[in-house]
């Protein structure tokens, strides 16, 4: 593996830092990833369905092989033949330059997709052991230096984009009286809580009067809240648990605070995953209300015949977020929106749950060194595309639209990413 300078986060000697991420990788074994551990018959399928092997062919980048480190820990400490592993010296103990090669391919060539998760056919969870990975990477302070500090940020500020309570409100204030509408903020109660990602903030904005527009549109009972609002969570991508939960737990606490019924999460796909697939595990129980992603809250408006829309004459196709439809199963809501809408869907090949990742996701599109393996990724994304001739992409991620838009202007494609949320609020057919 060609030799990468690998960011550092603190001081701390290089035993110490050996010692935190084993410690981080032993603490994430339970007998599902015990199982895990034992059951890879090495066949090789993880890495046909991996966008990073399927674009260089090396290799290094089979999604098993980016877990190594994590699995010997396990092998020689954990394992039920440990003992004769560490006696005949079959596993050495992880070393300091050895994690800090990793780094490249738990952060910089992985977005967590789960496409290899779907293929392995013993049915292990690649993806997640890379989430767990990454837990012990963060305890020894060797995150990425974008997303390490993003992460720092958000927990610091609230917002790891920068978009504080104040800049929050600020904005908010800015759109009601520019667009001239009412975005509630701070009710006590509601039914809905509607929560935003950092990129909407401060730069898809419209996305913020899109769903002022679209809550106006079917009656809903809802608030934005400046202790709660904030939905991205870089302590996920960057691996630090503790950060994570602090930011969940903000979400939780301000949805339970204005006695809402659902918390509608934005166009952002780990967002998604970090509260309606983890949540409740941050939160010790089960959550005391719903959990939407934006594009189910539509799919159920529209069925109910709350949200009524104008016919859209053109053809469209639709990218799969991966945290969305893939690792979060919403994978049939954008496609009744787009029904909805009167579109002529074209599918990608492959589709849904099988679609192809933007090569963003994970953090990737943060890292500034990983840019060139990314638009090599991002390159099988517009092929795809394109091979559809539908005249609109859409998507329900803002995350996978941010790279898409970077995308574009690196290759000076043809094509633009549309936001389904956005798409829906300029066709609806006012009273």
């Amino acid at each position: 593996m060609s030799a990468i300078v690998a960011d550092r986060q603190g001081e701390m000697p290089d035993a110490e830092r050996v010692a935190k991420a084993t410690q981080g990788f032993l603490r994430d074994f339970g007998r599902t990833a015990a199982i895990y551990m034992e059951s890879c018959i090495h066949c090789g399928m993880c890495a046909e369905a991996c966008h990073f092997y399927e674009v260089t062919g090396d290799p290094k980048y089979t999604p098993i092989w980016k877990i190594e480190p994590f699995k010997q820990a396990y092998k020689r400490e954990y394992g039920p033949f440990a003992p004769f592993y560490r006696m005949l010296g079959l596993k050495r103990e992880v070393t300091e330059p050895q994690l800090e090669e990793w780094q490249h391919l738990l952060y910089d060539s992985c977005t967590v997709c789960g496409r290899c998760s779907l293929m392995c056919p013993m049915g292990i969870d690649i993806a997640g052991l890379i989430s767990d990975a990454r837990h012990g990477m963060a305890r020894a302070g060797l995150v990425p230096k974008e997303l390490g500090e993003a992460a720092e940020r958000g927990e610091r500020e609230g917002s790891p984009l920068g978009a504080t309570p104040k800049v929050f409100k600020e904005r908010i204030a800015w759109l009601a009286d520019e667009h001239e509408i009412q975005i509630p903020l701070d009710r006590g109660k509601a039914e809905v809580l509607c929560t935003l990602s950092s990129i909407e903030i401060m730069k898809y904005t419209a996305s913020i009067v899109a769903m002022a527009r679209i809550m106006k549109h079917v009656g809903a009972d809802w608030t934005f809240r400046t202790d709660g609002y904030e939905a991205t969570n870089f302590g996920l991508l960057s691996g630090n648990a503790q950060w994570q939960k602090d930011m969940s737990m903000k979400l939780i606490d301000a949805a339970i605070a204005c006695g809402a019924k659902t918390l509608v999460l934005p166009e952002c796909g780990h967002a998604y995953g970090a509260l309606r697939w983890m949540g409740a595990n941050m939160y010790g129980k089960p959550l005391p209300f719903r959990v939407l992603h934006i594009s189910e809250f539509l799919a159920e408006s529209a069925r109910s015949g709350k949200l009524r829309l104008k016919k859209l004459a053109k053809s469209a196709t639709f990218h799969d977020p991966c945290q969305i439809s893939r690792r979060g199963g919403a994978v049939e809501a954008p496609r009744e929106v787009l029904a909805a809408l009167g579109v002529e869907l074209k599918e990608m090949f492959p589709t849904k749950g099988t679609n192809w990742c933007c090569g963003g996701g994970g953090g990737v599109v943060a890292i500034r060194r990983a840019d060139a393996l990314r638009y090599k990724v991002f390159k099988l994304k517009m092929d795809q595309i394109d091979d559809t001739g539908a005249e609109l992409p859409v998507t329900s991620c803002s995350n996978c639209r941010q790279t898409f838009d970077d995308g574009q202007a690196h290759f000076k494609w043809d094509k633009s990413m549309n936001s389904l949320l956005e798409l829906v609020a300029d066709n609806l057919i006012e009273a």
